[in-house]
């Protein structure tokens, strides 16, 4: 099958368009970069440019939709650009996959109920994948990714738990966490997340009316990550304190459904665990650190 990847040169993308790449489909990378992994074709081109987005789309069988501009308290001051991506540009995708009847699938993000630019252009499209697929007849999945993580995964500009807590404890530098460290979250392996997707999109699984969750399930706060962190990487860190950033809620509590994993016959069983997931990650910039600077 020819699948299109909208933002496939980014982190989860590089997963899911390898895991399609296995799996025997032709692959094209839809963004404004180009993957640093062989085998897909690449298309430059951002989410504004419709003609191009369309042409693409009407060539592929189907249409991983991954683009979108990140960022959380970074966004804040400036929801405009995101708006005009996140939303706008997800209903013209939307739009020609009902035209051209493709089938599709769109990640959402689980912390959909926070007030930052982010969360409310991810869920506003979320919301009309949804409508798409019930007024239109659409086959758009939906899913939730919730924290992933892994090798790759860069640090900046748009700042991520994971990388954020490895690369300073790999140096033995102080750990920053933001708030209380009491915020509860659900991480889950990038791998973990790109299969869910993939099944997402390709899998006649028939839930185009509600919302796939994909993440472990599993409660985890932010002081538990660095500890751990600091743990399995030997490290001599020691915990720096700051107030809460922008756009995120105190002592939030972000856990997927999994549940709404059935369809997709997968599940917590299927996913690597947290101490497994962040070793391989640890090990990853453990020998990539002068990368990461």
């Amino acid at each position: 099958m020819k699948v299109l990847v909208t933002g496939g040169a980014g982190f989860i993308g590089r997963y899911v368009c390898e895991n399609l790449l296995v799996s025997g489909h032709q692959v094209v990378v839809y963004d404004i970069k180009k993957p640093a992994f062989e085998g897909a074709v690449y298309c430059c081109g951002n989410m504004r440019d419709r003609t191009k987005l369309w042409a693409l789309i009407e060539q592929a069988e189907a249409v991983m939709h991954l683009a979108g501009l990140l960022g959380t308290s970074e966004t804040i001051d400036e929801p405009i650009g995101p708006a005009q991506v996140n939303i706008l540009g997800s209903l013209s995708l939307f739009e020609a996959c009902r035209k051209f009847k493709k089938r599709a699938c769109y990640i959402a993000v689980g912390n959909h109920f926070m007030l930052n630019t982010y969360a409310i252009t991810k869920t506003c499209a979320e919301k009309f994948a949804l409508m798409y697929n019930a007024e239109h007849g659409t086959k758009i999945a939906v899913v939730r990714g919730l924290n992933a993580y892994g090798p790759y995964q860069k640090h900046k500009p748009v700042r991520k738990v994971i990388p954020n807590f490895v690369l300073p404890a790999l140096r033995d530098e102080p750990i920053t966490i933001y708030g209380s460290g009491g915020q509860v979250m659900d991480f889950i392996y990038v791998a973990d997340l790109a299969e869910i997707l993939c099944r997402g999109l390709l899998d006649d699984h028939g839930t185009y009316n509600s919302v796939i969750e994909a993440g472990s399930g599993r409660h985890t706060t932010i002081n538990h990550i660095a500890e751990t962190v600091i743990k399995l990487s030997g490290s001599s860190s020691v915990i720096n304190r700051l107030p809460m950033r922008a756009g995120e809620t105190k002592d939030s509590i972000v856990v997927a459904d999994v549940s709404t994993l059935k369809p997709l016959s997968y599940g917590q069983a299927d996913m690597v665990t947290l101490e497994e997931g962040l070793t391989r990650t640890i090990d990853y910039y453990r020998g990539h650190l002068e990368e990461y600077k």
